[in-house]
């Protein structure tokens, strides 16, 4: 029940991106079926890829005109919400149900979208220890889902009708919230149809002038938990948590530098200790063996609205337990409330190897 919870606030803070609203609005639907193949990105899963997962993709658009300043900044792209059904054509693996917030951003002349979605996806056959053990790459039936699509798309070329056609990669993974987690990664070509529900009036784009943004030097704390479990299966879920400090500076209206310093409490980690200190004697683990580690790290921030991407890459400077290697990874979505305060949600990671979903409270001075 806590992951469901969890779930639902990521959700919940992915679709703030949509906080601000446009004084010109148009919105759009869009349907598009979808057919493509598991990627075998571990073996482990080799055995799940038996036969060509295909669904539905269906979108609900509204789309930007520059009523707020980092409209234009990006290209006018559209915010959305959508609900994405796939079917892995695999009895053991089941279906999949999402539902998630997005952005469309455009290229070359407005032809080119690019799509990238957040959110949180329900399997109806996840792992099960009597009834589907051979289920080793959903361990919980709510998920993590991140989707992007890469589409040719033309709006209104009759009366609002459209058409969109491209490739997608859809993301499947609770982040080991619950083992065993090995994840999937579809990749399929998906085709459809666009429909604007104002028939296809144009509405003129605002342009502004490029006001140069500068900030000093600005100090960073941030608080992060949840919970996790190791890759032994049914060895426990434990809470965790992280202290971060850390500078950053603006290089411009998009983008700041970071670098700083993470100390990590990971309970899990405790128990996988006792438990190779028993279980492999021969690796000369002892049950004693301090289970934090404190990481220094460097970071980029990409603001957009009240709403930022971070993505860090860091390095275990105190290590005394051997867990997935010393280098690790963090990206994910910023919320702020007000100049100083704000909200995060990440996904910590050692290379493509997930540790946890982050939920963290930070001040920036």
């Amino acid at each position: 029940m806590n992951f469901k919870f969890l779930s639902i606030l990521m959700l919940s803070v992915s679709f703030c991106f949509a906080q601000e609203t446009s004084q010109r609005k148009k919105y759009t639907l869009d349907a598009n079926q979808f057919y493509g193949s598991i990627i075998l990105h571990n073996p482990d899963i080799s055995h799940l890829i038996t036969s060509h997962p295909a669904g539905v993709i269906l979108s609900y658009n509204r789309k930007t005109y520059g009523s707020e300043e980092w409209e234009e900044l990006y290209n006018y792209p559209d915010l959305g919400y959508s609900l994405i059904y796939q079917n892995t054509n695999n009895n053991t693996l089941g279906s999949t149900y999402g539902l998630y917030a997005h952005y469309n951003f455009y290229l070359f002349k407005r032809n080119i979208q690019l799509r990238v979605g957040q959110g949180v996806a329900f399997a109806n056959n996840p792992y099960d220890k009597e009834t589907n053990f051979r289920n080793n790459a959903y361990g919980s039936d709510f998920l993590s889902s991140t989707y992007l699509m890469f589409n040719y798309h033309k709006e209104s070329i009759v009366k609002g009708l459209g058409i969109k056609a491209g490739i997608s990669i859809i993301h499947y993974s609770n982040a080991n919230f619950r083992a065993p987690n090995t994840s999937t990664n579809t990749l399929a070509f998906n085709a459809g149809v666009v429909y604007d529900l104002d028939g296809g009036k144009e509405i003129e784009y605002i342009q502004r002038e490029k006001e140069k943004v500068t900030e000093p030097l600005r100090y960073n704390f941030a608080l992060r938990t949840g919970i996790n479990e190791s890759d032994v299966i049914d060895s426990g879920q434990y809470g965790f948590v992280v202290l971060s400090a850390y500078a950053d500076k603006r290089l411009g209206r998009k983008s700041a530098f970071q670098l700083g310093t993470d100390v990590y409490f990971s309970n899990f980690l405790k128990e996988l200790i006792r438990y190779q200190s028993i279980a492999f004697p021969e690796n000369g683990v002892s049950a004693n063996d301090d289970y934090k580690r404190v990481g220094l790290f460097v970071g980029h921030e990409l603001f957009i609205n009240k709403m930022s991407i971070i993505s860090q890459l860091g390095y275990y400077v105190y290590y005394p337990f051997d867990f997935e290697g010393r280098m690790y990874n963090r990206m994910g979505l910023k919320r702020y409330f007000g100049d100083k305060i704000y909200g995060t949600v990440t996904l910590k990671s050692h290379g493509a190897k997930a540790e946890a979903v982050e939920f963290g409270i930070g001040i920036r001075l």
